[in-house]
């Protein structure tokens, strides 16, 4: 086996592991359901590691590479906490929303990644404002929702959207640099995860269509913020 498939072999099998969790999850095994959403998780951040070690010291600036493998983590952690809720039905709530906050420090970590390459920083802050805005007033119109989840609602979907428009405009006046783009690929798809999140978990019902959309669009976003990590320069 050649360096390149040795490098991506933790994709595919990230990508096969969280497709039997999503059948797992569907027939409630929560328990197994944990288990290989965690392995899924892992695997996605070993990728980050390699590309973390590959380029560390080397030009690429240090502080991209650390703040993103770390954000990687803490997704991961954020993926076992909200099917821990599963679990521990009794301190679902608490878990969920334990979950959301290591979600909200992974994006913050990545907008602290994007942030020193933005050249076009107001612009895009406020595209981000304007566009979570948007997003919020059709979900709170759509759902009654708790105070609490609004709260988070509100600086979660903040969060996401905010980096998903830096990273959209550093690929834009980055000329379209593969890690860029890679990374702005990322962040859209990570946003559109949520966005179908929220509708499937707060609509009237729950479909297993979009549950299999709204993780197979997260685990796709992870993949490609954890790969502009091997073409930083």
């Amino acid at each position: 086996m050649d360096i390149v498939s040795l490098i991506f072999l933790p994709c595919v099998i990230g990508c096969i592991l969280q497709g039997i969790f999503i059948a797992v999850e569907h027939k409630e095994k929560w328990v197994g359901a944990v288990i290989l959403k965690g392995s899924a998780s892992l695997m996605f951040c070993l990728f980050g590691f390699i590309g973390f070690y590959m380029h560390y010291g080397d030009g690429c600036q240090e502080a991209l590479p650390k703040l993103i493998f770390i954000g990687l983590l803490f997704g991961a952690l954020g993926d076992i906490l909200l099917n821990l809720r599963h679990v521990f039905k009794k301190m679902d709530q608490k878990i969920f929303l334990a979950g959301i906050a290591a979600f909200l420090t992974g994006h913050i970590l990545y907008l602290a990644a994007l942030i020193p390459f933005s050249e076009s920083l107001l612009v895009c802050i406020i595209c981000g404002v304007v566009v979570a805005a948007i997003i919020l007033t059709i979900i709170f119109k759509s759902f009654e929702v708790k105070l609490s989840f609004k709260i988070f609602g509100i600086v979660y979907i903040g969060a996401v959207v905010l980096m998903t428009s830096i990273a959209i405009g550093n690929c834009i006046t980055g000329g379209f640099e593969l890690w860029r783009l890679l990374y702005a690929i990322g962040a859209v798809l990570f946003t559109a995860s949520d966005v179908v999140l929220i509708f499937n978990t707060f609509g009237p019902e729950t479909k297993f269509s979009l549950r299999i959309t709204n993780l197979s669009l997260y685990y796709l976003g992870q993949l490609f913020i954890a790969s502009c990590l091997l073409y930083c320069k």
